[in-house]
């Protein structure tokens, strides 16, 4: 059995904006939620921040003023709009480039390999199933587990389950709501620089450091033990 390269046995992963190119299907979504709400539409900027936590908290903090009982409403106008759109013929959601390179290259005996993301579980299985990732993945943590980002749950309970210590896992994202749940939950954090937020953000949240393509991956795993740079 070949020995593992690097010291992080579990490889945690965010979805949207990270593996799969998903921007536009949020904001075409949520634009839809609201216009059906009778509501202004946010700028696709402001939607794109919010990308990457739980979907009521995302539109809570979208709405002009915060109403959660609103917020709720307007989820199930969202997840109308996602579901529909998946089923049109012609829609894509893209992996991103070096995806399946990537994952071919970790799949190792000793290295587990997670999810966690703001989605809800049917909406990420049918993202995985159409691109047939979910065999890949040991376990996954949608918002139907529990607290969502930044808050550490998600890992914590990803990391129990496959029995890694925070020093053995590292988060991979976009997001500086992925950055800082890594944070809390002891962990190391790689973010990546085609996502939803700009790297000096991600910097700013306290990753390792922040890649410029998948390929990267690898040799900044092997150097994480003396700082990812």
């Amino acid at each position: 059995m070949t020995a593992l390269p690097f010291s992080h046995r579990f490889i945690v992963f965010d979805v949207d904006g990270t593996l799969v190119d998903s921007q536009h299907t949020v904001v075409h979504c949520m634009g839809m939620a609201f216009a059906g709400d009778g509501l202004p539409v946010p700028e696709p900027v402001a939607i794109r921040n919010t990308i990457g936590l739980k979907l009521e908290v995302a539109i809570n903090s979208l709405l002009p003023e915060p109403d959660e009982a609103r917020a709720w409403q307007l989820v199930e106008g969202y997840r109308r709009a996602f579901f529909a759109l998946l089923d049109e013929p012609g829609h894509e959601e893209p992996l991103f480039p070096g995806t399946l390179e990537l994952l071919d290259a970790l799949d190792h005996p000793e290295l587990f390999l997670g999810i966690a993301t703001g989605k809800n579980r049917r909406g990420l299985r049918r993202v995985l199933e159409r691109h047939g990732l979910e065999p890949r993945f040991h376990n996954l943590k949608t918002a139907d587990d529990g607290p969502g980002k930044p808050h550490p749950h998600l890992l914590e309970t990803a990391m129990a389950e496959v029995g890694a210590e925070p020093g053995q896992t590292v988060m991979i994202g976009d997001t500086t709501f992925d950055i800082e749940m890594a944070r809390a939950a002891g962990c190391a954090a790689v973010g990546v620089s085609w996502g939803n937020h700009a790297p000096e953000q991600l910097l700013a949240a306290g990753a390792d450091c922040v890649i410029d393509h998948f390929s990267d991956l690898e040799q900044h795993l092997v150097r994480m033990g003396g700082g990812c740079k």
